[in-house]
This record gives structure tokens, C-alpha cells and sequence, in this order.
């Protein structure tokens, strides 16, 4: 498919490859975040007690995140290989599954092993969604489009929370996400593949998907690198200050059981409106990495209030926690970033799995946390992790090369 302006913006930003992308990630980030939602409720049903919830349930995140990590590779080398599409319907078809088996579980051991199938399935939706947008769309709109798609797809989170809470319980949620997945799979059938791909596809001297290549050449390594440094603040939010914010209500002495499902919630309204205002914001400022800049602060300045702010209700934990969502909203132009940042030949590796080993970056987060916590306390534990993801952060997005406007009809080469 050749990109062309016949086609008016919002026509454009309106195709089936637009949308069937945001309904895709709606999809991905609802089974995604439902066990942090669920957690308390499932491992109490399982007959943990509360301080076996804590480490248990730190346990099955890290195991559905290392899952992320092994299939952020799996899939982001597949969609270099095979095409964008064969990601799709691959990974929906894993997380679907798992999900809806994650109904029927009965002790944590079982949580784990499919918490970690669905993680694999789940890490390749965003990225080959991210990049299939970016090819199809017109340069000039690729910011609106892929904003979009992560706007829309958030929102997942906030149907997550409300599911478990008026469908039933964690059970059902389960399999009602499972369900979706299905549905989705179906919609599927209609999309195109991306015309950039299909003319790279036929050039068979090619290497295409080599995850090793990402390392082979220093340029490309610190541009690798640095695309995954840029995400960490998003998921220091949501990994620890939203999916712990149980432990910080209680150390802030609210007297209200604050839930962390809630706060996550919360956190996702904020993020999907902070990922639809990036978009424009970057467009605005022709700039993907001023734009980033400016929302990384936000997020800095929020995490400084949640921690050290003396916030003594719950409503304005949650309160902080949509707010805190929205700075740190800036998830679509950090993959759309990881997309540009590379040639056709590795877009789909490189945009698959940086937020992949970005969200697997939260094994070693949770880790540190929990280790400090002791010695330190809740607060300052997180507060030395959060030091170092802006460190990371300010320092990737400041050095990495900017992508605004850039054509993507190009090859990596050795």
C-alpha cells in the first residue's frame, strides 16, 4: 500500500488498521494489568494471608513480566520475519488462552505458569500494532494516529476495574477478557498488511529480525538502549507506586483500606489522556523528544508528591494517581519512538521489544523495592528506585537522536 494524502487526515487516522490497532491494545492492556487488579482479591480467595499476598503476588507480576520479555523477542523476530500481521493474530490467540484459563486456577503455583504464557502473548500486541500504524500512516500523522491507539487502548485498564467489580469477581473478569481476545481475533481478519513490509519482504538478501543485529553495531545499541531507558518512569508508576499503593496508603495513615486495583484505574484515566495530549503535544512542538521531556518532569514532580507530600486521604492518593497517570502518559510516543528509531528490517524487533524489557525492567524494580523496604521503609525504598529510572530516563531522551517527520522506507544496515 502506497501512503498517500488522498485520503483526508481523519479519514486516515479513522482506517481499519487504526482502529482494529486501538481495539487490539484496549485488549492487550486490560488482561495486562487485570492481575494487578485482581491481585489482593485472587491470592485472598486462594487462602493467602496478607503478608503471603505481598510476596506471592510479587512473585506471579515477575513471572508475567519475564513472560513479556521472552515474548517481546519471540514476536517482535516474527513480525520482522513473517509480517506485522502474523504478530497479531499469534499473540492474541496465546493471551486469550491463558486468560481465560486463569479462571479455573486453584493455587499460585498454576497463577504463575499462566501468568507467564499470557505475558508472552501479550508482549507482542503494542509493538507490531505500533508499527503497522506508523508504515501505513502518512508521516505527518503518524503522532495523532499511534497517540490514538494507545488513547483508546488504556482505557482497557479502567474496563479491567469495572468488570471485576460488577461481572462477578476476578474469575470472570478472566474469562470475559479471554472473550474479548476471541472477538478481537475475528475483527482481524480485515486488516492489511503494510505495504513497506511487503516491498522489504521481496528482497530476499534482506536480514530481517535479527534481535542480535540490535547489538552488533554501537550505534544501534545505544539507541536501543536508550529507547528502553526512556519507558522506565512509565512503569516505576504503575509497578510500584500504583500496584503497591496499599502499602503507601497505610504508611501515609489514611484510614480508608486504599485498593490498588483502584489506583491503577485511576493511574490508566490518567495515562490515556496523557498518551492522546503527547501525540498532540508533539505535533505541536515538532518534536518527539521535547515532548517527552516536558512529560517525564511532570512525572518526576508527581512521583516527588506521592512520596514525600504528606497525602493523608484516599481521594487524594487517587486523586495523585490520575494526575500521576497523565505525566507519565507518554507510552504511544515512547514505542513510536522505538519504531523510528530503526529501519524496516528490525522496526518490528526493535518497537516489540523495547516496552517489552521496558515492563521487564519491573522484576528488578520490584526487587530493589522489597530488599530496601526493610531498612529503608516504603517511601524511601521507592524513592532510591525512582532515582535511578529518571536518571536513566532524562538521560536517554536527551541524547537520543529525534525521529520527528523522519521517513521509515529505510533498511538497517551492517
Amino acid at each position: 500500500m502506497t501512503k498517500t494524502l488522498s485520503k483526508t487526515p481523519l479519514q486516515h487516522l479513522l482506517s481499519i488498521p487504526v482502529i482494529v490497532a486501538a481495539l487490539g491494545y484496549f485488549v492487550d492492556i486490560y488482561d495486562l494489568l487485570l492481575f494487578g487488579i485482581v491481585r489482593v482479591s485472587s491470592l485472598r480467595d486462594l487462602g493467602l494471608d496478607e503478608e503471603q499476598i505481598s510476596s506471592v503476588g510479587k512473585d506471579i507480576l515477575n513471572w508475567q513480566m519475564g513472560g513479556l520479555l521472552v515474548g517481546g523477542i519471540l514476536w517482535g523476530v516474527l513480525g520482522d520475519k513473517r509480517g506485522r500481521l502474523s504478530v497479531l493474530f499469534g499473540s492474541i490467540i496465546t493471551y486469550s488462552l491463558a486468560n481465560i484459563a486463569c479462571g479455573f486456577i486453584q493455587d499460585p503455583t498454576s497463577y504463575a505458569i499462566l501468568r507467564f504464557v499470557a505475558g508472552v502473548g501479550l508482549a507482542g500486541e503494542l509493538g507490531a500494532g505500533i508499527t503497522l500504524v506508523s508504515e501505513v500512516l502518512p508521516k505527518e500523522l503518524r503522532a495523532l494516529g499511534t497517540s490514538l491507539v494507545a488513547g483508546i487502548g488504556l482505557f482497557g485498564a479502567v474496563a479491567a476495574y469495572f468488570t471485576v467489580t460488577q461481572f462477578g469477581g476476578w474469575r470472570n473478569a478472566y474469562f470475559i477478557g479471554g472473550g474479548l481476545g476471541i472477538v478481537l481475533l475475528l475483527m482481524r481478519i480485515s486488516v492489511f498488511e503494510s505495504g513497506i513490509f511487503e516491498n522489504v519482504k521481496k528482497q530476499k538478501h534482506v536480514s530481517k529480525g535479527n534481535f542480535f543485529s540490535l547489538f552488533t553495531n554501537a550505534d544501534r545499541c545505544k539507541r536501543y538502549l536508550k529507547c528502553i531507558g526512556i519507558g522506565m518512569p512509565t512503569w516505576f508508576t504503575i509497578g510500584i507506586l500504583a500496584t503497591f499503593a496499599n502499602e503507601f496508603g497505610k504508611q501515609m495513615g489514611i484510614a480508608e483500606n486504599i485498593e490498588p486495583g483502584k489506583a491503577i484505574m485511576f493511574c490508566y484515566v490518567g495515562i490515556a489522556f496523557g498518551d492522546l495530549s503527547s501525540g498532540i503535544l508533539s505535533q505541536y512542538l515538532q518534536s518527539r523528544k521535547k515532548a517527552v521531556t516536558i512529560l517525564i518532569s511532570l512525572t518526576l514532580i508527581c512521583t516527588l508528591v506521592y512520596l514525600y507530600g504528606g497525602i493523608s486521604t484516599a481521594s487524594g492518593l487517587y486523586t495523585l494517581c490520575v494526575f500521576m497517570g497523565f505525566s507519565a502518559g507518554y507510552w504511544a510516543m515512547f514505542v513510536t519512538i522505538g519504531a523510528e528509531q530503526f529501519g524496516t528490517n528490525l522496526r518490528a524487533t526493535a518497537a516489540t521489544t523495547v516496552p517489552n524489557m521496558v515492563r521487564g525492567t519491573v522484576i528488578g524494580m520490584t526487587t530493589l523495592y522489597a530488599s530496601l523496604k526493610p531498612d529503608m521503609g516504603v517511601f524511601n525504598a521507592a524513592g532510591v528506585v525512582a532515582l535511578i529510572c529518571f536518571s536513566i530516563a532524562f538521560f536517554s531522551i536527551l541524547t537520543i537522536p529525534e525521529t520527528h517527520g523522519k521517513d521509515l522506507d529505510y533498511l538497517e544496515e551492517d
